[in-house]
């Protein structure tokens, strides 16, 4: 019965695939190999698949468990993530975190802090819309965003708290504006 697939199961699972012997696999986890050996006939069974041939002397993955075995890593991988998501909430950190951004803020400063934020808070989604004329503060009002960063906004609706981020250096560019010639024949 697949419902009775456990997490534990998957780890065994992984540990087993990654060490290449059920005995390998059992000394990193501190497990007896009997354990090891049993929890894989077990997972075999509920999922009705052979996952390892056993008929040489360390087990090697079927072309069924090799199929599996990006997924046991995916299930693997979002339950660890969760649990550290869930670590950061409980010790105060934002669930996600929403910014808008003006279009005239400079990418290349957007994109290194998005990076170093990645860097530094991995379990916390950065959700990030770029708005322009001043679409940067009615998202903040609205509550659908935790902060935004306005390039150029003379004034700035009452309750918002403004603090200076950075400078901004515009360059104005002018050019003259020439007419298109008349077309005299209509397009092939």
């Amino acid at each position: 019965m697949i419902d009775g697939v456990s997490l534990d199961q998957l780890r065994i699972f992984l540990a087993a695939v990654d060490e290449g012997s059920f005995s390998a696999a059992a000394r990193r986890l501190r497990r007896t190999q009997s354990g090891v050996s049993e929890a894989m006939a077990n997972l075999e069974a509920q999922l009705q698949v052979t996952l390892f041939d056993r008929s040489a002397r360390y087990p090697r993955l079927t072309t069924e468990g090799r199929a599996l075995l990006s997924d046991a890593r995916l299930v693997v991988a979002g339950v660890d993530t969760m649990k550290a998501r869930a670590r950061g909430i409980s010790g105060g950190l934002e669930a996600e975190l929403t910014a808008v951004i003006d279009v005239f803020f400079p990418i290349d400063a957007l994109a290194d802090v998005a990076h170093e934020f990645r860097r530094m808070f991995p379990a916390v989604p950065l959700r990030i819309s770029v708005e322009a004329l001043g679409g940067v503060v009615q998202p903040v009002l609205d509550g659908r965003a935790s902060f935004g960063l306005v390039a150029s906004l003379p004034v700035l609706p009452q309750g918002l708290a403004v603090e200076r981020m950075t400078h901004v250096d515009f360059a104005m560019v002018v050019a003259a504006v020439t007419r298109w010639p008349a077309m005299t024949a209509p397009f092939p």
